[in-house]
């Protein structure tokens, strides 16, 4: 008899939980799981279920009979035993199988056997632009990185054997003990020469054609580095799991750290902009207007009210063109425009009498003739505060020497004088 077809269940969740299409490559099927299962992983503060779930998607898909059953049948189909059931097997040993060796990896779960150490974060600053911060981009940046021998799996000798190094007795440390005088030692732990800290040695004959023996071989990695609107100087991006390999230890990260670039026009205090612009007296009072080239390229107009009048050291700000907010990137802080007003060197007679005849009165002229006559004539001189102050300090000094000299005992008369 013909055995009933099985009904039709879901068959996307399995893709859906590692993030892939449902045409992914198996090299995308790894990719895809080698990077969420590190994130998740439970000694690394990870959702244990959400673990668990990565490794059966990965399990099933990564098999060719079972994902075909899943892509025409569902889930369902498999949970009743097409294509060698759904039991699956354990979520540690298929995660420790992508790194040469079991354990459990960033040093937890010692009832797995033996600790899997972490390998180190590779971290490069990232040169970016004020421009690439407010709009975003993309950099595509080439990286050489170690990754485990293909041929040898890891293991650096073709038969997949290696003895115990002799020189540190297999636990790729040695001790070193520097005299350092009488009854006075110092102790060093330093990695192994002679098996460079694995605790291994491997036959020469024996070695792997492709790695000679050292367990990885390097790779060119192209990296796709996506800088997002509103990103702050100093924020990390992380690529999980893409530094150097290494057998039996879980691989760090990479991590770019941005690094904004001054720009000679704008300057950013959190989602805030802040441009300076130099008025003349004559724009400050009479009104102005000017064309300012935004970070995106749009040309904003800048123009005073109607009889507004600009004071020298104000801030005008306009909402909504300041830096967009990260991942809410349709809202903007503001943009401050900070104003200096510059005024002329000096003025013409009859531009004093124009001035005049339409500005008010001059506070002199509420002066009466008597008490002109019983005030003393002045005269006002041009200085730099910053030279005088530097020129008052320096003499100040002199004078203390000059002094010293002069007073016979220096310290010892100011110390009697104390007294």
């Amino acid at each position: 008899m013909f055995g009933r077809a099985p009904k039709k269940s879901d068959n996307t969740k399995y893709y859906e939980i590692l993030g892939v299409s449902k045409t992914a490559s198996q090299d995308d099927l790894k990719k895809a799981y080698k990077k969420a299962a590190i994130k998740n992983h439970p000694d690394k503060g990870g959702d244990p279920e959400k673990f668990k779930e990565l490794a059966h998607a990965y399990e099933v898909l990564s098999d060719p009979e079972k994902r075909e059953i899943y892509d025409q049948y569902g889930e369902d189909a498999l949970k009743e035993g097409m294509g060698g059931g759904g039991g699956g097997h354990d979520p540690f040993d298929i995660f420790s199988s992508f790194f040469g060796g079991g354990g459990s990896p960033f040093g937890g779960g010692s009832s797995r056997g033996r600790r899997q150490r972490r390998g180190e974060d590779v971290v490069h600053p990232l040169k970016v632009s004020l421009e690439d911060l407010y709009s975003g981009t993309s950099k595509k940046l080439s990286l050489s990185r170690n990754v485990i021998c293909s041929k040898c799996s890891g293991k650096g000798s073709k038969s997949g054997a290696s003895t115990k190094c002799a020189g540190c007795q297999g636990t790729g440390m040695k001790v070193s003990i520097r005299h350092l005088g009488p009854s006075m030692i110092q102790q060093m732990q330093h990695a192994c020469n002679e098996c460079k800290g694995t605790g291994e040695t491997i036959n020469d004959r024996d070695r792997c054609p492709q790695c000679k023996g050292e367990k990885v071989v390097q790779e060119k990695k192209v990296l796709d580095v996506v800088v997002e609107k509103g990103m702050q100087n100093g924020q990390k991006i992380t690529f999980p799991g893409e530094a150097d390999e290494a057998p039996e230890t879980v691989t760090g990260d990479i991590v770019f750290v941005l690094q904004q670039k001054e720009h000679p026009k704008f300057k950013r205090k959190a989602e805030d902009l802040f441009v300076e612009h130099t008025l003349s007296l004559t724009d400050a009072l009479c009104g102005f207007q000017f064309v300012l080239s935004h970070l995106d390229g749009r040309q904003l107009l800048i123009k005073s009210n109607p009889g507004e009048v600009i004071k020298p050291d104000s801030y005008k700000a306009i909402n909504d063109e300041g830096m967009p907010l990260y991942t809410r990137p349709f809202m903007r802080g503001k943009l401050y425009i900070h104003f200096t007003v510059e005024f002329p060197e000096s003025l013409s007679p009859d531009q004093v009498k124009s001035l005049e005849a339409v500005l008010p009165p001059k506070s002199s002229s509420k002066l009466s003739a008597m008490e002109l006559d019983e005030c003393e004539e002045t005269t006002l001189n041009d200085v730099n505060m910053e030279e005088e102050s530097r020129r008052k300090q320096q003499q100040a000094q002199q004078e203390a020497y000059d002094e010293d000299d002069d007073m016979p005992g220096g310290a010892q008369r100011v110390q009697c004088a104390q007294q």
